[in-house]
């Protein structure tokens, strides 16, 4: 049994081309995942899917029950995979997400998603935290533009200011190309 789960961190409609908080580089970011969906339905690793509603439909966006919060048909979850909802940025906070990895044994996630600035951030150092081996999928992750005293900090160097800062001291960061050429490997026989 595998000992590797790979969560997908909110690709959620309302990230994409025409939804309501439109990040930069989804569409790429949703193909790469998908690639990575395809990968541990193969190889057996724990699929886990995490959605984001806010907990009111005055929301920005990921209103409840909205077309928006929806997982995007690109990973669409399976009726027997796991799907955690979650109400904050940290998909550990208020939810099942520990237990259940801990339930399935697990020590080693490999994290894709949005937005790489926040939710990313936060389960990927606190996966770290929580002593799990953490693997950050780059190229499958996406974000958007921010603003800082009156300056425009564009979507890439956002994305690339993050992952930096994750690969420094909280988790090994791979392209899609080099996790699919890793996980293609046979599993050491113990």
């Amino acid at each position: 049994m595998s000992k590797r789960a790979v969560i997908f961190v909110d690709i959620q409609n309302d990230y994409f081309p025409g939804g309501k908080w439109t990040l930069h580089g989804m569409d790429a970011a949703a193909d790469n995942a998908a690639k990575l969906l395809e990968s541990a339905r193969k190889k057996g690793d724990l699929v886990v899917h995490i959605r984001h509603e806010f907990p009111t439909t005055d929301a920005p966006f990921f209103s409840p029950g909205s077309e928006g919060a929806k997982i995007n048909a690109k990973v669409q979850n399976l009726d027997n995979e796991i799907v955690v909802l979650k109400h904050h940025i940290n998909s550990y906070r208020e939810t099942e997400l520990k237990n259940i990895l801990d339930k399935h044994g697990i020590e080693e996630v490999v994290i894709c998603g949005a937005m790489s600035h926040m939710c990313i951030d936060a389960v990927t150092r606190a996966s770290n935290d929580f002593g799990y081996k953490v693997n950050v999928v780059h190229d499958a992750c996406a974000s958007r533009d921010l603003e800082m005293n009156n300056e425009i900090i564009p979507a890439q160097q956002v994305h690339a200011a993050f992952m930096s800062a994750l690969g420094f001291g909280y988790a090994t960061l791979l392209s899609t190309e080099d996790y699919l050429r890793e996980a293609a490997k046979p599993l050491p026989v113990k």
